[in-house]
């Protein structure tokens, strides 16, 4: 997609954006260039929201204004590399992603931000308490599916059951390269794979199964507040073609 079809565009989808969720943005600023992420190499950052809270004697959420800015030039440099790229979907992913961060800071000041609340969550988790299992998308991110907590990276796939059960192993990118790893013995509605091994650290990678749900069985679990089934497990990465690295998992179960 060249620039000028990417900017009208995305600034199509922002203006269907309902107004209420864009209250206090003074608006969309669309880039050339790509930006390299500041802390992980072969990284590229898609978009940001830029706020800042102007002086007022009543310091209410009146006062919060952002701008949010997309890279063209990330998108064309992840597009490149990935030929399943979907543009459409990804200026709609990042416009909403950073709009949130936008409203967030228009809530209460004493709440959490979004990357604080992940961090909360990946404490609880470490010491073995419930958690949301979905709290890194309320970190930064940093590609399709792809968030940053910190020095955690979550890469997110979404699987449907039938495909996973006939899945071979696990395949990801990270940093313009391809990896394998096993496949786990069970997909449950997310499962965690760890990867200790094969990449250098920081950051820590964590690839992340979830499990596509029927809009039939997101309804139901909506009123039953049924359990999920979280899964964690280790593995090993390997680059791609050099076989898969193993995987054994833990079970734990969230509501």
């Amino acid at each position: 997609m060249d620039f000028d079809t990417f900017e009208r565009k995305s600034r199509r989808v922002f203006e269907e954006i309902p107004e209420r969720f864009r209250d206090g943005v003074d608006g969309l600023t669309v880039h050339r260039r790509a930006l390299p992420h500041r802390r992980f190499e072969g990284v590229y950052t898609m978009g940001e929201c830029v706020t800042e809270s102007y002086p007022s004697s009543w310091e209410g959420p009146e006062t919060v204004r952002s701008v949010v800015l997309l890279y063209w030039g990330s998108f064309r440099a992840l597009a490149r590399l990935d030929p399943t790229f979907d543009w459409s979907e990804q200026i709609w992913e990042t416009l909403t992603h950073e709009l949130r961060h936008h409203l967030e800071s228009l809530a209460d000041r004493d709440d959490l931000t979004g990357l604080d609340y992940a961090m909360e969550q990946t404490f609880l988790r470490n010491d073995g308490l419930d958690f949301d299992p979905r709290y890194y998308r309320h970190g930064e991110r940093i590609g399709p599916g792809v968030y940053a907590v910190e020095d955690d990276v979550y890469i997110e796939q979404r699987w449907k059951a039938a495909d996973f059960d006939l899945a071979e192993g696990i395949s990801f990118s990270w940093a313009e390269r391809s990896y394998e790893t096993g496949r786990p013995a069970e997909l449950g509605d997310l499962h965690f794979i760890r990867i200790v091994d094969g990449i250098a650290v920081p950051p820590y990678i964590e690839v992340v199964l979830v499990r596509r749900s029927s809009w039939r069985e997101k309804l139901r679990r909506g009123f039953s507040r049924q359990v999920l089934e979280i899964h964690e497990s280790d593995a090993v990465a390997r680059e791609a073609g050099y076989g898969n690295g193993g995987a054994g998992s833990r079970v734990k179960e969230e509501q």
